[in-house]
């Protein structure tokens, strides 16, 4: 066809692709004759289609128009000219003048320098791109959205013969066979604690979709409301099991879930995609797959966490339209299961049979998403980011999980499997000597009281009061409740959610921090900035005061919660005093504010900061006459005082929080609050480690708040340990020129009998 000629409707193009597909004829023969078709049917001079292979190289497969020499000698590196940009982008490309686009790659072995205009698009196969489809004018042509849509959906057909069509060799293909019997190490990255042995179990939901072009648009769009209904009431029924033991946030995780699931818009690009000539299975798979690349590809870290919520619902959906069995839930778990998945929603994790689930292994997830958080809360060992895992792995080989240091040991030799249940072991009987020591007192050999509280964030965290015997909530991070939100919380959900932590702890005392959020903590309804720092940028304090709004009403829920009883409440990343007073005067207002509305307020306030920023150690004596109690938070300190972020692997073990120059400012802060007195505690991972919690003792630090799987540990190292003697020993070291000074104070442990 000739450009300018009449076109073919998008149904009639996809009918004729589909129908050459299914002829006779090699994968090849049938490629050209899709390229011919797709350029007659766009009005098109070009069309050319190229093939993702190893090495991340584009290589032409088919073309009508360009010189057919080039196919299978033309090749593009994933971003090198326009057909790799649109590959490295995932996104659709058109260009009236294509050819004085920066990005423009000449070869002249294939005669395309006399078209000027080119429209593409990337072809994906489950949110991956194995290629792109392109076509080319002569003239400047302005392509039309519709255009772009007809081929972004014949783009999805042409995959499935990529794919299935014998176009790339095996050898291609990540290689499972030969793997039986060699031990594999696969790195990866904790998401939830723990240590699990087992046998995989592969859980990889496969849905084969035969028809993808739809006959009856109307019978298509029926079936779509149709199965969409019946999915919304298999999750109320999920959701709303009692057996689960999930509440608060955690149910607020599975509502902010469900709210995608009922999400308009993504209903309409799948009508849209129905509108467009597919079935609905295929409309369903042909949107799963934009959304997965587009957000594959963004920098916030929320939505790409979203990406798995996406895979879970649709695997979901496509179940319902298909009629076929094949949820996670529906797998049958041998004892001891490690299940191998590539994402996984929070609502899949739920149907599994924990009583058999001994760890869960993700070659995707990060700590943040939805499925992690209920990990936690179920004590689920979870590991992600585990890369190529399903290329190294078959179901039923012998796995270990070690999510404390971020590794899976697949098929591992019998000296490292004993070693690990050696360890689980030696475990479980330190777990069973740190219960023992609960009922004692928390004291050192010479008498001196030391507290040890926990740090929360979650409801299920104050059952650890009472497991672990501390003395309260040293730190409760209210964030969590914003981040594992679609948008703010109201007063009223916080009001609930403060009530609730405040009753759980029965009188023992809780430190609420104030929202710490920004930087590398993301809400996904507040526009922010990264930076190039974000953990030194618009983050906490910074930002509330920036928009008081959201300080002011979470003080009036936390200040509601306690009406009668204690509040303790501190503030994030004071930088100076004006950034405390600033404030104290919101509280005040808020106190003022409630007193006028009930006349009922706390039965007592403390109010504290938290000295992270050095700069307030120019300040503290300042500070110290406005504030009932400061927290040090060693994490933020150690990253501040040395320049060195803790983000980054290159300078994040650079420096010891028991180097000189730390201890040093540490024992500042301990004099200096001592002189004012008011309380003082330290709440970070100095506190949670023996060794450095021993030298913090040392140093006058009586109240410390830890992970309460550390409250044990530490226990124990307090009960050994003299005073005195490491007293005298600590003011020898004030002037060591060292580095850090954690081999000498080890030394000085185990000299000392210290259960470091």
């Amino acid at each position: 066809m000739e450009a300018g000629g009449e076109q073919m409707t998008p149904r009639r193009l996809l009918a004729k692709v589909r129908d050459i597909m299914a002829g006779r004829g090699s994968a090849q023969k049938r490629l050209d004759q899709v390229v011919s078709t797709i350029a007659g049917g766009l009005g098109a001079e070009v069309c050319s289609v190229y093939v993702r292979r190893a090495g991340d190289v584009l290589e032409l497969f088919a073309t009508e128009g360009l010189r057919s020499t080039a196919v299978h000698q033309t090749r593009l590196r994933v971003g090198e000219g326009l057909i790799g940009v649109i590959a490295a982008r995932a996104r659709p490309l058109a260009l009236a003048d294509a050819q004085h686009h920066p990005a423009f790659a000449f070869r002249p072995e294939t005669g395309e320098e006399v078209y000027n205009s080119l429209m593409g698009v990337p072809i994906l196969r489950d949110g991956r791109i194995i290629g792109v489809v392109a076509v080319q004018n002569r003239s400047e042509r302005r392509y039309r959205g519709e255009e772009i849509e007809t081929l972004q959906t014949v783009a999805m057909i042409l995959a499935e013969l990529i794919v299935g069509g014998g176009l790339i060799g095996l050898d291609e293909l990540p290689a499972v066979e030969g793997l039986t019997g060699r031990p594999q190490q696969v790195p990866a990255v904790r998401l939830s604690p723990g240590v699990g042995i087992g046998v995989a179990v592969l859980g990889q939901l496969k849905h084969d979709i035969h028809n993808l072009v739809a006959e009856d648009p109307e019978l298509e769009r029926s079936r779509l409301r149709a199965a969409f209904t019946e999915m919304h009431g298999a999750l109320d029924a999920l959701f709303q099991s009692s057996d689960h033991g999930l509440d608060g946030e955690h149910r607020e995780i599975l509502e902010s879930y469900r709210m995608i699931a009922e999400d308009a818009g993504w209903f309409a690009r799948i009508q849209e995609a129905i509108d467009g000539g597919l079935t609905a299975e295929a409309a369903v798979m042909k949107v799963h797959n934009d959304i997965r690349a587009r957000l594959s590809r963004t920098a916030n870290p929320y939505l790409q966490e979203r990406i798995h919520d996406f895979q879970d619902l649709a695997d979901r959906l496509l179940q319902h339209l298909t009629g076929a069995d094949g949820s996670l839930g529906d797998i049958v778990l041998p004892e001891n299961a490690v299940l191998i998945a590539r994402s996984l929603g929070p609502a899949q994790l739920l149907e599994l049979d924990r009583s058999r689930l001994s760890a869960v292994v993700l070659e995707e997830g990060t700590a943040t998403a939805h499925v992690a958080i209920i990990a936690r809360a179920l004590n689920i060992p979870m590991v992600g980011q585990a890369r190529d895992i399903f290329g190294q792995i078959v179901a039923g080989d012998p796995v270990i999980v070690d999510a404390e240091h971020g590794n899976v040991f697949v098929r591992p030799g019998d000296t490292v499997r004993q070693a690990f249940l050696e360890s689980a072991r030696e475990r479980e009987r330190q777990i069973a000597s740190y219960r023992a020591l609960r009922p004692l007192p928390t004291e050192t050999l010479d008498g001196v009281e030391v507290k040890l509280n926990i740090n929360a964030g979650l409801r299920i965290d104050l059952a650890q009061l009472e497991e672990t015997g501390a003395e309260g909530v040293g730190l409760y991070r209210t964030e969590l409740l914003f981040l594992s939100q679609p948008r703010f919380p109201d007063v009223a959900a916080q009001q609930a959610l403060y009530t609730d932590i405040l009753d759980k702890a029965a009188g023992r005392p809780v430190v609420f921090r104030t929202v710490d959020v920004g930087g590398d903590k993301i809400l996904p309804y507040l526009d922010t900035s990264r930076g190039d720092n974000p953990a030194m940028g618009w983050r906490a304090i910074r930002m509330c005061l920036d928009r008081p709004a959201i300080l002011r009403q979470q003080m009036r829920a936390l200040i509601r919660a306690a009406a009668g009883r204690e509040l303790r409440l501190m503030f994030p990343m004071i930088a100076d005093v004006a950034e405390f007073e600033s404030a104290r005067v919101l509280l005040d207002l808020e106190l003022t504010r409630e007193e006028e509305r009930t006349g009922e307020l706390p039965a007592s306030l403390s109010v504290g900061a938290m000295l992270e920023v050095p700069s307030l150690m120019f300040q503290l004596d300042l500070l110290l006459r406005r504030v009932q109690f400061v927290s040090v938070g060693s994490n933020d300190l150690l990253q501040f005082l040395f320049a060195s972020d803790r983000g980054n692997p290159g300078v994040s073990a650079r420096y010891d929080s028991l180097s000189p120059a730390m201890i040093t400012f540490l024992g500042e802060v301990v004099r200096r609050c001592e002189d004012a007195g008011v309380d003082l505690s330290l709440c970070g991972e100095m506190a949670g480690s023996p060794l450095d919690a021993m030298v913090l003792l040392g140093l006058g630090y009586r109240n410390l708040s830890m992970a309460p799987s550390s409250i044990g540990p530490v226990k124990a190292m307090i009960r050994s340990l003299t005073l005195g003697s490491l007293r005298r020993y600590i003011d020898l070291l004030y002037e060591s020129p060292e580095h850090s000074l954690r081999e000498k104070l080890r030394d000085f442990a185990r000299d000392h009998y210290v259960k470091v």
